[in-house]
């Protein structure tokens, strides 16, 4: 299906090189530190690290005995202990593949490790992907956001983010929109390149309360400052109008989930 954004340009198990030092800490020990790092993409949207062996801390990978067969080579399934934490299950060692560069080398599982850092910078959700673009740019369209007739917002001033993959997002002041409408929510999510929400609403219309459909940022990462304390609401779920034209409400993976609609997933992102 067509879409009116740009698509992913990635395919299932293609390979890159990660040209940044990649860490994964867990008990507040490292569990690797390297500078080899292998983009293997297991899905369409965002790769996976698969880290050498070498640089894996000694002791840290408890071989569990079990075996698997992915389209990359066998896997030996493996769990950690580092700093007196132990997780079962937590790392596959990809022990011969013939895809090259793969051969000896490990996939840790995202929520095993306590955090992950690309250089000196911590890393939420999963790998940032290479071939996304997330850009936030002001802009003087006239924006207003409804549900089911009800007026939440309207803005002749928001920052339009635009990410690889996604619709735009558009983020408004606070003045513009509407809270006696808003139920704030408890939710919290993360993306790799936004950082982490600050705020979640739902909307009240009538007797009936849709759960999650605005958030905000108010500490996003500084590649997206521009957004700091905004608020946007989901394109999925709201009636935006554009300039006077309505938009048709996207198709996403976040159609049906929480989360701010980023590309790294939902509460989750």
């Amino acid at each position: 299906m067509r879409t009116e954004y740009p698509a992913m340009l990635t395919h299932v198990d293609q390979v890159e090189p990660v040209p940044r030092r990649i860490r994964g800490l867990l008990g507040g020990e490292i569990v690797f530190d390297t500078r080899h790092a292998r983009y293997v993409w297991e899905g369409p949207y965002y790769p996976q690290y698969y880290v050498p062996v070498g640089d894996v801390a000694d002791g840290a990978l408890v071989d569990e005995g079990t075996t698997e067969h992915t389209s990359r080579g066998k896997v030996a399934v493996h769990g950690l202990r580092v700093g007196g934490v132990e997780r079962a299950g937590a790392a596959r060692v990809l022990t011969d593949s013939k895809v090259e560069g793969l051969s000896r080398t490990v996939r840790f599982e995202w929520e095993a490790l306590d955090a992950w850092f690309e250089e000196d910078e911590q890393v939420y959700v999963h790998p940032r992907n290479p071939y996304v673009r997330v850009d936030a740019l002001r802009s003087n369209r006239a924006v207003r956001v409804e549900l089911k007739g009800t007026l939440l917002a309207e803005s002749s001033s928001p920052v339009m983010v635009f990410e690889t993959g996604l619709p735009t997002r558009y983020y408004l002041d606070p003045t513009t929109v509407d809270f006696s409408k808003l139920v704030p929510s408890d939710t919290v999510s993360e993306c790799p390149y936004k950082g982490t929400t600050s705020a979640y609403w739902s909307v009240r219309v009538g007797e009936r309360v849709h759960p999650d459909l605005a958030w905000s940022y108010a500490f996003p990462t500084r590649q997206l400052e521009p957004i700091a304390g905004l608020v946007a609401f989901y394109n999925e779920k709201v009636d935006l109008f554009v300039d006077g034209e309505h938009l048709e409400r996207p198709g996403t993976p976040f159609s049906g989930s929480s989360g701010d609609g980023s590309s790294g997933g939902s509460s989750d992102d």
